[in-house]
């Protein structure tokens, strides 16, 4: 229709596709821009960085690696002070059990030093035999008594002494009553360890056994001469 009451047209320069993408994509990263510089901005007016907080986490790591070797370190350093305790600590122990032995040996000498000063030869006097050391000790560990004594012959020694050695162990039973135990038994009275034969002295060592529940109270020795069946002397000792 022509004329004044026909419809306005307008004619418009159509844009290529790509450049309409263009634009799309160039209006897409100016809002991203847009978006990150408010983030950014919104981040550090609420006080934080991200330089920083990537700097702090940096030090951080560096000051977590560092404490991480010295505790390595200290570990190390412990456990090598651990090390030179337990050896001190042994070396305590061993320097108290030789002080132990050390002061056993010497009392054991100052009794040694006594004994021998019996033997001594004194003017004219007739030999006469006497028992020294007699002890009786429970082994709880082995289940045993073990005994130990020393015989010495002093004064005027003209000849050895012969005989044997008897001993009565007196024992109390677990209902309370009481029993005595000979040794040896019969079956060892040829055992050489309960003959006696010396001039000046002899040790005289030994184990026994008891029945299971039976403990030993007391302990006597007798001593017989060969040719007598009196003992030449008797001594007791309670059992320890």
């Amino acid at each position: 229709m022509f004329g004044i009451s026909a419809p306005q047209m307008a004619v418009h320069a159509t844009l290529p596709w790509y450049l309409r993408a263009l634009g799309l994509i160039g209006l897409a990263l100016v809002v991203m821009f847009l978006s990150r510089a408010a983030y950014d901005f919104g981040k550090k007016f609420a006080g934080f960085d991200q330089s920083e907080a990537n700097g702090e986490v940096e030090r951080l790591t560096d000051s977590n690696a560092k404490i991480s070797l010295e505790i390595s370190g200290m570990r190390s350093e412990i456990a090598q002070s651990e090390r030179q305790l337990q050896i001190e600590r042994a070396t305590y122990v061993d320097l108290v059990k030789q002080m132990k032995t050390l002061t056993a040996e010497n009392a054991a000498l100052k009794e040694d030093l006594a004994f021998f000063q019996t033997l001594m030869p004194s003017g004219g006097k007739e030999g006469g035999v006497a028992v020294n050391r007699f002890m009786v000790q429970n082994d709880v560990l082995l289940g045993e008594y073990r005994y130990r004594l020393l015989l010495t012959q002093s004064g005027q020694r003209s000849k050895d002494f012969q005989g044997t050695l008897q001993f009565v162990v007196h024992l109390q039973q677990q209902d309370n009553k009481k029993s005595v135990l000979t040794l040896p038994v019969e079956a060892d009275k040829s055992d050489k360890a309960y003959k006696l034969n010396f001039r000046f002295y002899q040790r005289v060592e030994g184990i026994f056994k008891v029945e299971a529940g039976a403990v030993v109270t007391s302990m006597q020795v007798r001593v017989f001469e060969n040719g007598s069946n009196e003992p030449k002397l008797t001594q007791a000792v309670n059992a320890s």
